[in-house]
């Protein structure tokens, strides 16, 4: 079972203070437990918003940080380290879709933002299914960015490593993105 109480400590700490954290945990095994509480929550968002089930969302972010600890010698500063973490997480995801050949819509990442945000109960459900709507017709592309960004709550530099992109053409893509779906949302 995943643990969700990593203290907020450790999740508001800055990237310069990641590759610190990496090479305790090179060196101290122990030490990969602040890496765990770091990114559990957001590679399992990822993870859940793909696949629409907790108990394979658990098994994949498992199997996620397994092989990132298992390759943690091999990993090299090139980029974001959480870029290097999603890769994996991308990679254990699409070896589960290949053995059960299903996946799930971006929509079922509503299912636990609903959960875990308070606000997310003032939205009333006519203007979430709207919402879900528009969302459902993107493409696959545009439907990773909006995982990627708000489920998985990446930077854009983060996003553009994972991606292999300028950064500043992932922020274009996502506000232009964004505006196109704020205009769906407003029409009549």
């Amino acid at each position: 079972m995943i643990v969700f109480g990593a203290d907020r400590k450790m999740q508001m700490m800055t990237q310069d203070d990641i590759p610190t954290l990496v090479a305790a945990a090179r060196n101290d095994p122990a030490a990969f437990g602040r890496v765990y509480d770091r990114y559990v929550q957001p590679i399992y968002r990822y993870i859940y918003s793909r696949v629409g089930s907790t108990h394979e969302a658990e098994d994949i972010t498992s199997q996620t940080f397994m092989a990132a600890y298992e390759s943690l010698g091999r990993y090299r500063e090139h980029g974001q380290f959480s870029a290097w973490l999603f890769r994996i997480a991308q990679s254990k995801m699409n070896d589960h879709f290949r053995r059960s050949r299903r996946e799930v819509g971006l929509e079922a990442a509503g299912k636990i933002l609903e959960r875990e945000d308070a606000l997310g109960a003032l939205i009333r459900a006519e203007e979430l299914s709207r919402i879900r709507s528009i969302i459902s017709h993107l493409n696959e592309d545009e439907q990773e960015l909006i995982r990627l960004r708000y489920v998985a709550d990446l930077s854009f530099a983060e996003i553009a490593d994972l991606l292999g992109r300028r950064e500043e053409a992932v922020k274009k893509s996502v506000y232009r993105l964004l505006a196109r779906l704020k205009s769906q949302v407003e029409l009549p």
